[in-house]
């Protein structure tokens, strides 16, 4: 009853007919939504294949579009995308980087000492349980 009442089907309700929208949305579009919804839905950045085999053949390159450019035009290229990445680093300022830096030698110089310390506990184990030769 409930869900006849929210589609709009209940008898004596004429508030929703098929024109109608709920919440600026038409009823197609939700039943189209409803017959999309078997389908999985891609959140990340990269194609599905269902995806990348839908796109259109000449849209794409082929093998044969990249055989036809030459060696140094593709290391040129390759230069030219590294030049543009970099661009879009967030480069740090001169005291972040000092505080980085500062934060990982502190950091490398316990996980030594932490090191150290097993490594000359387990070898005077090891010569206690078995001896010591000299």
């Amino acid at each position: 009853m409930a869900e006849k009442k929210r589609r709009g089907e209940d008898d004596g309700d004429e508030r929703l007919n098929d024109d109608a929208t709920v919440d600026g949305v038409a009823d197609d579009d939700v039943a189209d939504d409803a017959a999309d919804a078997d389908e999985p839905v891609s959140r990340g950045g990269t194609a599905t294949r269902k995806r990348a085999h839908a796109e259109p053949a000449e849209g794409r390159k082929t093998r044969k579009d990249t055989e036809r450019i030459g060696l140094f035009a593709r290391i040129a290229r390759f230069f030219r995308e590294v030049v543009a990445e970099l661009r879009k680093v967030i480069w740090p300022t001169r005291k972040e980087l000092l505080t980085y830096t500062a934060v990982v030698v502190t950091f490398v110089a316990v996980m030594l000492a932490i090191v150290a310390g097993l490594d000359y506990g387990f070898a005077k184990a090891v010569l206690w349980v078995f001896g010591n030769p000299s």
